[in-house]
Order: C-alpha cells, then sequence, then structure tokens
C-alpha cells in the first residue's frame, strides 16, 4: 500500500482561522488519492495546541508513539 508523508505545513498567522489549513490538506489528500495512496500521514508536536485543533477535525490520532536517537 503506498502512502503520503506531509513533512510540513505551514499557515502565515493571518490567514488561520480561514479555512485555508484545511483546504491545504484536502490538496493533500487529493493528491495522494490520484497517485493511488491508501494513507496520508503526519506528525506534530504535542504543544501544536492551534495545528492540533486542525487535525483533530481532518484527521486521527493513532496510537503510535515516535522513538529515535
Amino acid at each position: 500500500a503506498d502512502r503520503c508523508y506531509l513533512e510540513d505545513l505551514f499557515v502565515a498567522e493571518a490567514a488561520r482561522g480561514t479555512g485555508a489549513g484545511r483546504a491545504l490538506i484536502e490538496a493533500v489528500y487529493a493528491a495522494a488519492d490520484a497517485r493511488g495512496a491508501d494513507q496520508v500521514y503526519w506528525m506534530t508536536q504535542d504543544s501544536n495546541a492551534d495545528g492540533r485543533r486542525l487535525y483533530d477535525r481532518v484527521g486521527r490520532v493513532t496510537p503510535f508513539i515516535k522513538y529515535q536517537r
């Protein structure tokens, strides 16, 4: 199964709350679908409250915990 990783998403502060972030993610979803990807995923910091409010509406939290060295 093909997957799409959304590496970075940034919305200028002046554009936040306008639907710009949702539109960007929906465009990523559409591009992933067009390429046959069955999954789009990304990571964010626990402290990214603004981003997490958006992400909670357009995706789902997974039970995975990231480890790294």
